[in-house]
């Protein structure tokens, strides 16, 4: 690998080529890394871009460093834990993959609240609803009752597992926070976010008549529609960086 291009920041790309070597057995279990000065010539980056690379290797948990010897592979790496790159969601091939996460797990989210929910999910659902509602008529930021809405359906799951996955993508979950999407999808934001709020109350009147499937197709048209209208009408210049 000869030099680093500008595609990302060069610790992250620094970074992203060590842990790489790491995880496909290059730089064994236990084995000292390169030297600063052998990372700074094989890499072309300045001796700062290799410090803090080790340093965030070092808080991934993939080595240890020796003061005046070097940095190290760990011998009992654990498995690295489930995570998101946040930098790349400026791109829309990376918005639409988290999509692609969320409608496998937001599909089953909606089929298990419509099962399981009672009264007071129902009702926190509906208060969601009804706050973004009231934020579209009021022209503020209706993405918190976005959030409130999809993460009151995690709840009536009464599955954890789902809240916590919930909570963890947070803001990531809606694509308008990162593009504007009405003007991608060619509406005023107003009418944009009307068609999403119809979408969801499509979502609620499945889940408060305990219709499995239909909260299924319902969150399937919201969240597959929003994929699918990304895909096709996002600029080329917003599919990759500059």
């Amino acid at each position: 690998m000869s030099g680093i291009g500008k595609r990302e920041t060069l610790t992250g790309q620094l970074v992203k080529a060590v842990a790489d070597r790491i995880t496909s057995g290059h730089y064994k279990r236990g084995e000292r890394l390169p030297t600063e000065q052998e990372m700074i010539a094989e890499f072309n980056v300045s001796r700062t871009v290799v410090r803090e690379a080790i340093a965030n290797l070092k808080a991934k948990g993939l080595v240890h460093t020796q003061q005046g010897i070097g940095a190290f592979v760990l011998k009992d790496l654990q498995t690295a834990p489930f995570r998101i790159e946040e930098d790349n969601l400026e791109l829309v091939e990376e918005i639409i993959s988290v999509m692609e996460l969320r409608i496998s797990i937001e599909l089953e989210a909606a089929a298990l609240a419509a099962v399981r929910r009672d009264e007071a999910e129902l009702a926190g659902i509906k208060n969601a609803l009804d706050m973004m509602k009231v934020a579209i008529e009021q022209g503020e930021s209706s993405v918190q009752a976005d959030l409130e809405f999809h993460r009151a359906i995690a709840i009536a799951t009464k599955n954890r597992h789902f809240l916590s996955m919930f909570n963890y993508l947070g803001e990531m979950l809606i694509p308008r926070t990162r593009l504007q999407t009405h003007k991608i999808n060619g509406l005023p934001q107003r009418e944009y976010l009307e068609r999403v709020n119809r979408e969801h109350d499509q979502i609620y009147q499945s889940i408060k008549a305990q219709d499995v499937e239909g909260a299924r197709a319902a969150m399937r048209l919201h969240l597959g529609s929003s994929r699918d209208r990304l895909r096709t009408n996002a600029p080329p210049m917003s599919k990759k960086r500059a």
